[in-house]
């Protein structure tokens, strides 16, 4: 009976509240030294029965892709065909000599990690939830909406279509992130060139679709956690939109679903990780696949740092519609997918917390075989 009255006089909607008016994030939780974590992060027993690392020696290995001879005559086509492989049987691989300098890659890491590692007093100012435009500093974008939280925090910088002003954008990470959304979007419209060839399509056919227009920049950050255990760094799920370009640092955590086990992605020095959104796989008609990926808690000392940029397209057709391109539909390739509005898209993202292609489950038509 005692059990059941101290479960009744927990609060959930006001623990999370207070949590959120404090301002002071997982990482304030993490400083402070804690040794339990609050009750709100701590989530079911069949999202916690098999959180572990992949096993070392049977585990497949994220493909990793060298883009260093994408002008070669010689060798396009053949980076085209693993790029479509990738995308269409994993949803995730790993790009090398993408262009970017290494000191980019170490200044941008070590910028966001700077901004997370202040006093939670001199970061409360960032805090704030709003969603979809400027800049905002919180834990958990979906903490209201999610069934349990997750232990991270983020930086979120939108660059496009409306791109944040420099002054929102705090001072100690300003420079590197503007930086970063010049060369991560190259990457990303060079990946995307070689996905839309992969369709049979004109190269620059996604770049002419605004595929590249909607863009915004995030910094998580995953600091030590007490009970590892007991929650998750951030719960499995897909990303919405078209492409996802991913910078890490060497702290491991993030995990793909491939062949229905959990994979490791093992951060390769000077890589990004890139994985196709619930979009492309839309449009492509199911050809390219969004594939569920989660980020364990973390159980070491140093945190985790990674770096996202979403690509999303800036415009919707004149309908107000999307839904698999027409070019690639045909008798023997019917639509997988109805045709969904940008409305139907957005209330799908943000009316509930991170899950797995929600969005792609409501429209489909006929199942992928």
């Amino acid at each position: 009976m005692a059990a059941i009255d101290a479960t009744s006089r927990y609060d959930r909607v006001k623990e999370v509240k207070e949590f959120d008016e404090s301002k002071i994030g997982v990482k304030g939780l993490s400083d402070s030294g804690i040794t339990s974590i609050p009750q709100f992060f701590v989530h079911d027993p069949e999202t916690l029965a098999d959180l572990k690392p992949s096993s070392k020696h049977t585990a497949p290995t994220l493909p990793t892709i060298d883009l260093s001879h994408i002008n070669s005559v010689t060798h396009r086509d053949g980076i085209v065909e693993q790029i479509k492989l990738a995308a269409s049987t994993w949803g995730f691989f790993q790009v090398i000599n993408h262009g970017i300098p290494d000191s980019v890659l170490d200044e941008t890491l070590k910028a966001v990690k700077a901004f997370h590692d202040q006093p939670h007093e001199v970061k409360a100012k960032f805090y704030k939830r709003e969603e979809g435009k400027g800049v905002m500093y919180a834990s958990n974008n979906d903490l209201y909406r999610a069934k349990a939280a997750s232990w991270h925090d983020s930086l979120q910088v939108w660059m496009g279509p409306q791109r944040s002003a420099a002054e929102e954008i705090p001072e100690m990470c300003r420079s590197e992130v503007v930086t970063w959304d010049v060369y991560a979007t190259k990457v990303g419209e060079t990946v995307m060139e070689l996905l839309s060839e992969g369709l049979g399509l004109e190269s620059e056919k996604f770049k002419e679709l605004t595929f590249s227009d909607g863009r915004v920049i995030v910094g998580h950050c995953y600091p030590y956690c007490p009970q590892p255990d007991l929650t998750m760094g951030i719960t499995s799920h897909t990303d919405p939109g078209i492409l996802t370009v991913l910078l890490q640092n060497h702290v491991p955590g993030l995990q793909v679903r491939h062949q229905n086990e959990w994979v490791d992605v093992k951060p390769v020095p000077g890589g990004l990780v890139i994985n196709i959104g619930d979009l492309l796989q839309i449009i492509s008609n199911g050809e390219y696949k969004s594939i569920q990926h989660r980020v364990l808690a973390n159980s070491l000392k140093e945190s985790r740092i990674s770096i996202i940029m979403f690509l999303n397209q800036g415009k919707w057709n004149e309908d107000g519609y999307y839904g698999p391109l027409p070019v690639l539909l045909s008798p023997e390739k019917p639509p997988v997918y109805r045709n969904f509005t940008v409305r139907e898209y957005i209330e799908n993202f943000y009316g509930k917390g991170l899950d797995n292609k929600s969005l792609i489950e409501k429209i489909t038509i006929q199942k992928l075989n």
